[in-house]
């Protein structure tokens, strides 16, 4: 085992309790942090249903799901992170709420402990600038959903140690993921060319091109791809989707991100995808 062992994340949302439960599954002892109970429980409850579900694919033994779950102390109190080997960030794609949350750890946490962010999108060099270590600071941005995806996007802050990219990519492996490497740009590689395409169909439904059925078709039958890009925009999350575009249209100054309308009108309605249940498909009860 990596000589990492006490893992801390913060957030246990989509990614987060993703997160959480591939290390508790690799033996590691996993403090998942949330902003009340009510989110605590919601994350835990998500990973005893894909652990459940991995039983029933015959993947994983019945009693392990009890033990994988035992290594997993869910809480409220950022403080219960202070002696984490490493802290990875699974919160908002916000950097208001990031910078904050940075700050406060980077107060309680032991001055060994490794930070990493699981951003989508925001700069490395600049969440790291936060903390009084940026050496110790990195991007594992996860795939989702992390339990199935094999990618963990590696990211290099300018002042991220060799040491520190070392320990990442060995942990990742344990993990039984592939880290890949990319340079600290908006988006990385990942998101600045997946979210283009996701903004390019929501154009072509907006301006009547094709319906949302029609477009993912095409793209699943003509382009190889698993799931059409609404289908899977509704699987990200539609916030998410306009949180990563907006990071990428205002970093970049480049038109070509500007998140279509249609977008932003749904995030406004508050149909969110998944989450709400409706999206660009509307979700059966």
């Amino acid at each position: 085992m990596s000589a990492l062992k006490a893992i801390g994340v913060i957030g246990a949302g989509t990614m987060g309790n993703g997160i959480a439960q591939v290390f508790a599954q690799k033996g590691y002892q996993v403090t998942l942090v949330e902003a009340n109970d009510a989110l605590l429980l919601r994350g835990l409850g998500l990973i005893e249903k894909s652990l459940g579900r991995l039983e029933k694919k015959g993947k994983l033994a019945p009693e392990t799901i009890q033990s994988v779950m035992g290594r997993i102390h869910g809480t409220v109190a950022l403080s219960d992170v202070a002696s984490a080997d490493l802290i990875i960030e699974a919160v908002t794609e916000e950097e208001g709420a990031k910078r904050a949350l940075w700050r406060e750890i980077d107060r309680i946490a032991k001055k060994e402990a490794i930070f990493a962010s699981n951003t989508s999108s925001i700069s490395i060099t600049k969440l790291a600038a936060w903390t009084s270590r940026p050496e110790r600071f990195i991007g594992m941005h996860f795939m989702n959903p992390v339990p199935m995806m094999k990618l963990v996007e590696v990211i290099r802050g300018l002042d991220t140690s060799e040491e520190t990219l070392r320990l990442t990519c060995e942990l990742a492996r344990e993990l039984d993921k592939v880290p890949v490497e990319a340079n600290d740009f908006p988006g990385f590689v990942a998101n600045r060319i997946l979210m283009p395409m996701i903004n390019e169909a929501v154009y072509a439904l907006m301006e009547g091109v094709a319906t949302a059925q029609n477009i993912d078709e095409i793209m699943k039958l003509g382009m190889a791809h698993p799931m059409g890009p609404l289908r899977l925009a509704d699987f990200i999350g539609l916030d998410v989707c306009l949180s990563i575009l907006e990071v990428m249209h205002r970093e970049l100054g480049d038109p070509k991100y500007r998140p279509c309308p249609l977008l932003r009108k749904m995030v406004a309605s508050g149909h969110l995808g998944d989450k709400t249940g409706r999206g660009f498909y509307t979700q059966q009860a």
